[in-house]
């Protein structure tokens, strides 16, 4: 198992030439083939807007919209011809920006978002990484706004629960767990009998057949919620990469994160993989 297709979206936010950084050296670590993508959150005009002004609107929204593709493409076209990228490949999609993520990211092995923040003229919503995740059936890495995670995946946690989700996340990351320089799997609160004797060491010997170097562990504080551990240990561990499940569900328009992914996805200070 490798990535093949990485699949990063593209837009005019300060944040992006940090967020295409990190697509091109995963791309360029697995050899493969870069998709940009430039999709954005679609705009609904009031009826009485579009009754009064009409065509005129329309026309200027659509001006934007391709000045918009203009600079998110030149941004793409910058960062890998810079890399020296020759397998690279250019999209714009009128879609709404989690419809079309979630359609493109069909045939990628991996989705590079960024971390959203209030302001960032990114043009998607803030729960834009949340509902790709939750909807894409892929692995999703998201690059937080701040720092430079040029050389992600050095020293990974993982965060582990014996869950659906967590298993997920780990699998997916296996390609960059393999070329690790070290693995923590640390169990959070462990409970119940799905992690056996010793929490983490069951996923602790599937890993090392996979060839990884890693470590197993786990670390209770009933007084602090799973999420604040997870990067308190980040923290004190040095992690440029953070594996984990991601939980939560799509309710008729509100979008319910658990915990511990609201919490990561709100103070990351490393890159996250995240599977649902």
């Amino acid at each position: 198992m490798t990535y093949k297709t990485v699949l990063v979206h593209v837009d005019n936010g300060k944040y992006c030439p940090a967020r295409l950084r990190v697509a091109v050296h995963l791309a360029r670590r697995f050899d493969a083939h870069l998709v940009g993508l430039h999709a954005m959150t679609a705009v609904r005009l009031p009826a009485y807007a579009i009754a009064e002004a009409g065509a005129m609107l329309i026309e200027a929204q659509k001006e934007v919209a391709l000045a918009q593709a203009r600079g998110a493409e030149n941004l793409f076209r910058k960062a890998t011809e810079g890399a020296g990228m020759a397998s690279v490949e250019w999209r714009v999609s009128a879609d709404d920006a989690v419809d079309a993520t979630t359609l493109h990211a069909r045939y990628a092995d991996v989705v590079v978002l960024g971390q959203s923040r209030e302001g960032d003229g990114a043009g998607v919503e803030t729960d834009f990484p949340e509902q790709v995740v939750l909807a894409a059936g892929r692995p999703v890495l998201v690059v937080p706004y701040a720092g430079n995670f040029e050389g992600v995946g050095k020293r990974v946690l993982v965060a582990w629960d014996a869950g659906r989700e967590a298993t997920r996340a780990l699998t997916d990351a296996i390609p960059l767990l393999r070329e690790a320089e070290q693995v923590h799997v640390v169990a959070f609160n462990p409970e119940g009998t799905a992690h056996g004797a010793v929490p983490g060491a069951d996923i602790g010997l599937y890993l090392a057949r996979h060839g990884v170097r890693v470590e197993v562990g786990y670390h209770r504080a009933d007084d602090i919620d799973v999420g604040n551990q997870l990067l308190s240990r980040v923290a004190d561990l040095g992690i440029d990469l953070i594996v984990m499940g991601a939980y939560g569900h799509s309710r008729l328009r509100e979008l319910v994160m658990g915990g511990a992914t609201r919490t990561v996805l709100q103070s990351m200070t490393a890159p996250v993989l995240l599977s649902h």
